[in-house]
C-alpha cells in the first residue's frame, strides 16, 4: 500500500485575520517598518477573525486532512504578562469548529510574526527563550483537547535566513552571518527545551518528518513522493494580505460568499 502523508492547509493568522499593527491593535515585529511606511500592514485582511468558520467549512471539499492554524501570540498576549482571554477563547472556538468537521488541527505558535514586546532582535535576546517556552506551555494546555499537534516555529530556518541574511523580514538584516548563527543556535535551543517539556513535548509535530510547500502541483507532488514526509503543510487556505500574505489561496471571497478556487489538477494532488 502506497504511503500517504497527512496533508494540512495553512492559515497564517497575521495575514488573514485583520486587526494588527494599527492604532489600538495588537502590535507585532512588523510595526516599526509599517509605521515608517516601508511596506503595508495586513489592514483588514480577509477579516477571518470574524469569519474563520466560513472558510474552514469548505476544507472538507478539498479532500485534505485538516488545517494548520496560526494562533497569533501578539493577539493572545498583546502586552507581556497580559493575556487576552477572549482572543484565546476565539481561537479555541475555531479549532473546535474544525475538529467538529472531522479535521485534524495543528496549531502554530510563531509563523512569521511575533509580539512587538518580544523585541525586533528577539532571536538574539537571551530572555526570549524562557518567554517562548512559557508561552508554548500555556498554549499546549489551552489546546490539548482540540489540537492534534503543536508547531512552535512554522519555519525556523526562514526566521534566520529572511531576518539576518536576506533582509526580507524582521529584523531586516543582510549578510549578518555571525548573528544568523547565534539566532539559529537560540532557536534550536528553544526547540530542544519545548521538546523536553512534559506539556508541550507530547503534542509537538516532528519537524524532521514535515515539510511546507506552496500551492504548486510540482512541489506538492514531489513532497508527497518523499518517504520521509509524514505531514505535509500546504500554504495557504486563504492568501491573505500584508508582508506575510501568500501569493495564492485555495479559498477566495466572491461577493458575500467564500468559494473553493482551485483547478482539478491541484485538487487531485492534494487528495
Amino acid at each position: 500500500m502506497e504511503k500517504r502523508p497527512r496533508v494540512l492547509v495553512t492559515l497564517d493568522g497575521y495575514a488573514v485575520e485583520g486587526g494588527y499593527d494599527g492604532p489600538y491593535q495588537p502590535a507585532t515585529c512588523f510595526t516599526p517598518t509599517i509605521s515608517l511606511g516601508r511596506h503595508d500592514g495586513p489592514g483588514d485582511a480577509a477579516d477571518l477573525w470574524r469569519e474563520y468558520e466560513r472558510v474552514i467549512e469548505l476544507v472538507p471539499q478539498l479532500g485534505v486532512d485538516g488545517i494548520r492554524l496560526g494562533v497569533e501570540w501578539a493577539r493572545i498576549e498583546p502586552r507581556r504578562g497580559v493575556v487576552d482571554d477572549a482572543a484565546l477563547e476565539r481561537y479555541h472556538q475555531v479549532a473546535s469548529f474544525a475538529r467538529g468537521l472531522g479535521l485534524d488541527v495543528v496549531v502554530t505558535l510563531v509563523d512569521q510574526a511575533w509580539p512587538s514586546w518580544l523585541g525586533l532582535e528577539a532571536w538574539l535576546l537571551p530572555w526570549t527563550a524562557p518567554c517562548v517556552v512559557e508561552h508554548a506551555r500555556a498554549m499546549a494546555s489551552a489546546f490539548a483537547e482540540v489540537a492534534s499537534g503543536v508547531v512552535v516555529f512554522a519555519d525556523r530556518q526562514a526566521l534566520v535566513t529572511r531576518g539576518f541574511l536576506d533582509a526580507t523580514a524582521p529584523p531586516w538584516r543582510r549578510d549578518a552571518r555571525a548573528d544568523a548563527l547565534a539566532a539559529d543556535r537560540q532557536l534550536l535551543s528553544i526547540c530542544a527545551a519545548v521538546a523536553d517539556d512534559v506539556l508541550v513535548g507530547p503534542l509537538l509535530v516532528d519537524a524532521a518528518t514535515t515539510t511546507t510547500v506552496s500551492l504548486s502541483v510540482g512541489e506538492i507532488t514531489r513532497a508527497r513522493s518523499d518517504e520521509r514526509v509524514e505531514t505535509l503543510f500546504v500554504r495557504s487556505l486563504v492568501a491573505g494580505t500584508g508582508p506575510t500574505g501568500s501569493a495564492t489561496g485555495l479559498v477566495v471571497r466572491r461577493g458575500p460568499a467564500w468559494v473553493v478556487d482551485a483547478d482539478a489538477e491541484l485538487l487531485a494532488v492534494l487528495r
